[in-house]
């Protein structure tokens, strides 16, 4: 009798055991987003004249997935517009300006901003984008980052803007030379970006691609990154495998990708003589406890 018993205990243990481990999924190691179909939400940043799609992190549905990354999402603001100002204490930001023209405010200070123009806005500063009546849209990539109460006080005197075309196009090591690269935006310590300004994203770049090119499939392993096709096509690769690569994507202009550390990450174009070549905006920050 007593045998029997802890027989069926252990049936029934093991069972639900079982039914646990079948029910629980687990964590994705990249994430995809059609950016123009992600559905507006309200925030901090939105007002009547402003609206704001979240792409990852706060407010994305697998917004727990990102560790490092805080927020990643599309800022539209109207004619006449303007966003709410926002300040953390706890979060470094970079603004790059997708389409149209408008103003930054930055602290006390007031910017203008044009196409491809990107920015860094460090912990604590208020900062705010609004549109001059009569212009068009102003599109604007909201990109935030986690750093430590300790890094906070870490601010550059100055506001840190740039513009694409006046960084110039590079090959970089480790990479095959039909991908050329602009660095755009690097840590306190880097010597070649056009910014060196930030704590946690130790690159910020633009990646253009002849037909045909590649970047050649590779990952990260202290190191969370962030896709977002700016113009052209080809395949996204994406996830691991015994191969290195366990899939590659179909992707187009307006599609984003998120890539957990230690994921394979990768493109090849797929653009015709006749098409605009593809280019990539790309961020890596650095995995929360990762040193450098």
């Amino acid at each position: 009798m007593k045998m029997s018993f802890l027989f069926a205990g252990l049936i029934t243990i093991t069972s639900a055991a079982g039914c646990f481990g079948q029910d629980r999924q687990p964590d994705p190691t990249w994430l995809h987003r059609f950016v123009p179909e992600v559905k507006e939400q309200a925030s901090d940043l939105t007002t009547s004249t402003c609206r704001y799609r979240p792409v990852f992190g706060v407010g994305d549905s697998a917004a727990r997935i990102p560790k490092g990354v805080t927020r990643y999402g599309e800022l539209t603001v109207g004619p006449g517009g303007v966003s709410g100002m926002v300040s953390y204490a706890d979060e470094e930001q970079i603004y790059f300006v997708l389409e149209g023209e408008g103003l930054l405010q930055y602290g006390e200070e007031t910017a203008r901003i044009r196409r491809e123009d990107f920015m860094y806005l460090p912990p604590g500063i208020r900062h705010a984008v609004s549109n001059p009546a009569g212009s068009g849209l102003c599109r604007v990539m909201v990109m935030g980052f986690r750093v430590s109460a300790s890094d906070t006080s870490k601010r550059p005197d100055r506001l840190m803007l740039a513009n694409v075309a006046d960084v110039p196009k590079q090959t970089v090591a480790n990479h095959p030379p039909s991908t050329l690269f602009q660095l755009l935006l690097g840590t306190t310590e880097s010597k070649r970006d056009k910014l060196a300004a930030s704590q946690t994203v130790t690159s910020l770049f633009v990646m253009e691609f002849d037909p045909e090119g590649t970047n050649f499939p590779h990952h990260h392993d202290r190191e969370e990154e962030i896709y977002f096709v700016l113009d052209g096509q080809g395949d996204m690769v994406a996830g691991g495998g015994m191969d290195g690569i366990e899939g590659r994507h179909p992707a187009k202009a307006g599609d984003a990708y998120f890539f957990r550390l230690n994921c394979t990450v990768g493109f090849y174009s797929r653009t015709g003589a006749d098409q605009p070549k593809a280019r990539i905006l790309a961020v890596r920050s650095l995995y929360p406890f990762s040193q450098r």
